[in-house]
């Protein structure tokens, strides 16, 4: 890959810019001056043939007065005129260079703040005073970029080491079992097949996990490949259909209504939405407890909500809830599930160009809405 030359710099292209206009002005300035006091002096009045008249200690003919005199004025504008000339041309030029170089600082602490920039240094800032110019709105949005990504990277690192604990303790649940179980010279069937459950236990909830993190890393900021109408009643059906069992152990009761909402988007990645919302009104509920599922269509939105009973939720946690890996009364406790239903299912609205609301329920419980684009 070639090497890119650096030309010059703005601030000398600046002056050279504003050196060469004010020369340019200067020279018809003093081109119009030479004209005009040549054809002015040449006026002079005649004199009578013959006369002799003394310029500058030479005899001159009358006749070739005029002529003489134009001749004289043209030379001493050129004479004073060149000087002024030089002199206004090189002010210009340090003028303008000393005014860009002031002009331009703020630049340069622009761009040494994003040489300086890492991962371990967002924390820095341009912070410029002064006045607030195009400068100071560009430091501005630099400012705003990096606060941007500090609040990026420092996400990325919560969910970095939130997964890695998620992932490590199923690992740790196996590796301790065989470590045991191994260990034990005495150890019968029924003592490996004990051990044989655990790890199959601990390797399914670390698929489910990494399933689970490849769909959000799959859905979030990404677009749709595919967009079709869905019927979001058909969608909330085969969903209440995976989790009707641990419902019905539970005692908890589901009410659906069953009119036909449609919305564009993904057949498959919307039922994972509501999927997800009807095993977290399920799995977070109470025994004896009920779940609302409501489905609607309006001019621009075709909505699903999901109200459930449950443990009472403040009002400023719940949006905390959306964060990976944040359970409704526990963090990266539960056995069953990685806090990750609700993330996933804000990341698959932002995907259709919906949105997600959720509110807690008086009593304790959750209501989440979602709203997305309504099918022609």
């Amino acid at each position: 890959m070639p090497i890119a030359r650096r030309g010059p710099g703005l601030r000398l292209r600046i002056t050279l810019l504003a050196t060469a206009l004010v020369a340019g002005v200067s020279a018809l300035l003093l081109w119009l001056g030479w004209l005009l006091v040549g054809n002015v002096v040449a006026a002079v009045p005649r004199l009578p043939d013959g006369s002799v008249v003394r310029v500058h200690g030479v005899d001159v003919p009358a006749s070739l007065l005029g002529e003489a005199l134009r001749q004289s004025a043209r030379e001493q504008v050129l004479l004073i005129g060149g000087g002024a000339f030089v002199a206004v041309v090189l002010a210009a030029a340090v003028l303008a260079w000393t005014v860009t170089g002031r002009v331009l600082r703020p630049l340069h602490d622009v761009t040494d703040s994003a040489r300086r920039l890492s991962a371990e240094s967002l924390d820095e800032r341009i912070e410029l005073s002064g006045p607030r110019d195009e400068v100071a709105e560009l430091a501005d949005t630099f400012d705003a970029m990096l606060d941007r990504l500090q609040a990026a990277f420092d996400s990325q690192r919560r969910f970095v080491a939130n997964a890695s604990h998620e992932l490590r303790t199923p690992l740790s649940v196996v590796r301790t079992e065989l470590e045991v179980t191994l260990s034990d010279p005495d150890a019968d069937e029924q003592e490996l097949r004990r051990m044989a459950d655990v790890v199959r236990e601990a390797t399914a909830r670390a698929e489910r996990l990494v399933e689970a993190l490849l769909l959000l890393a799959r859905t979030e900021g990404v677009e749709l490949a595919v967009r079709e109408p869905v019927d979001l009643t058909e969608v909330v059906g085969r969903a209440l259909r995976a989790v009707s069992v641990e419902a019905a152990q539970r005692g908890i009761r589901i009410d659906c209504c069953d009119e036909p909402a449609f919305a564009v988007g993904d057949p498959a990645l919307l039922e994972r939405v509501a999927g997800n919302l009807l095993e977290n009104a399920v799995r977070h509920n109470v025994d004896g407890g009920w779940v609302l599922v409501n489905v609607g269509s309006g001019p621009r939105w075709a909505s699903l909500r999901v109200a459930s009973s449950g443990e009472e939720i403040g009002a400023d946690q719940v949006e905390a809830l959306f964060e990976p890996f944040r359970r409704a009364g526990v963090q990266r406790t539960a056995r069953t599930g990685a806090g990750l239903g609700l993330s996933i299912v804000r990341a698959a609205a932002a995907a259709h160009g919906g949105r997600v609301a959720a509110e807690p329920v008086a009593g304790g419980g959750l209501a989440v809405t979602v709203e997305l684009p309504v099918a022609p």
